[in-house]
């Protein structure tokens, strides 16, 4: 892997990057219906922290916590998922490759904005290091956001710090990135130092349902990247990414869906190459009828994670 002590170059695609998640995290308040200032998500650090986001996360975490808990273990992690319902429509993002072809129809969950949440502001790093991130101190941060144990806020913050603090499978790196710099550090770590930038999912229409069927209008086009990284939001009082990569193939596409209700989404989906190292409990394999290492396994990704590709060498 290619390393800089900095410069121009490595400078340049810092830049870049950040105004390219600026400008993603600045549509996403926008989807939401709320004004946008860079203090909603670039804070200095301040000690009443856990009172500023305690109303937003109890009202996002009431309707999402259960939620985040399928479409995170269901989307990237290849741990057990046996005990997860397959006929959930949450689970309903996984595909093969077979199915990317022009009039293709299947059902899709795509989660649905709700204006009346904000979406967690991504710390500084500054803040976030101020700020236990950690199962054993759990107590403490519980007590510090103010929610009890058994409140559906207390279990999501419990299940995202077991996640993040579970072993990456074999070829996996993997970092929950509590800040705008630990993802772009990550990420420069996974492509060394070139410029980069992120696709994600658009809702070109306000959807009318979370789940439907749609169809593939056009040819997919394939987003040639020689290696990617994605991050997927997970539930917590401020924004947390799940970042990973892996060093296996992946191909990254973007796909024309229009769904039976006139909804329009420009998808952005990963097809994962190599399965081989998952565990056959994985719900993808559960949903697809197949078997580790048997067939790619492709997903679509929610509107609010990222997925980073290299721009140039």
């Amino acid at each position: 892997m290619r390393r800089s002590s900095g410069g121009k170059g490595s400078e340049m695609g810092f830049g870049v990057a950040s105004l390219n998640l600026f400008l993603h995290l600045l549509l996403i308040q926008l989807a939401h219906g709320r004004e946008f200032t860079s203090d909603n998500y670039l804070r200095l650090p301040s000690s009443n922290i856990g009172d500023e986001v305690e109303d937003d996360f109890s009202a996002q975490m009431m309707v999402e916590s259960e939620e985040h808990e399928k479409e995170n273990n269901g989307h990237f992690q290849a741990h057990s998922l046996s005990h997860m319902d397959q006929t959930d429509p949450n689970i309903m993002v996984f595909f093969t490759m077979n199915d990317l072809k022009v009039s293709k129809t299947m059902p899709i969950y795509f989660p649905k904005n709700d204006p009346s949440t904000t979406p967690p502001r991504l710390l500084h790093r500054d803040e976030a290091s101020s700020i236990p991130f950690s199962s054993k101190e759990l107590p403490n941060l519980l007590k510090f956001f103010s929610f009890s144990q058994d409140s559906p806020q207390g279990r999501a913050m419990e299940d995202t710090l077991r996640q993040c603090e579970n072993r990456p499978i074999k070829g996996e790196n993997k970092l929950c990135a509590t800040s705008l710099e630990s993802m772009l550090d990550f990420t420069r770590e996974a492509f060394g130092w070139v410029d980069f930038s992120v696709v994600t999912t658009t809702y070109l229409t306000n959807l009318s349902t979370s789940f439907q069927n749609y169809t593939i209008l056009e040819v997919p086009k394939e987003i040639l990247a020689p290696k990617m990284v994605a991050c997927h939001t997970m539930p917590y009082p401020y924004a947390v990414y799940y970042c990973h990569y892996q060093e296996s193939e992946n191909k990254v596409y973007k796909i024309l869906l229009g769904g039976e209700t006139g909804d329009k989404v420009e998808a952005v989906a990963v097809c994962h190459m190599d399965t081989s190292q998952w565990s056959r409990n994985h719900v993808s394999f559960q949903v697809l009828k197949i078997k580790p290492g048997t067939l790619p396994v492709c997903h679509f990704f929610a509107a609010e994670n990222l997925v980073w590709i290299p721009t140039s060498e």
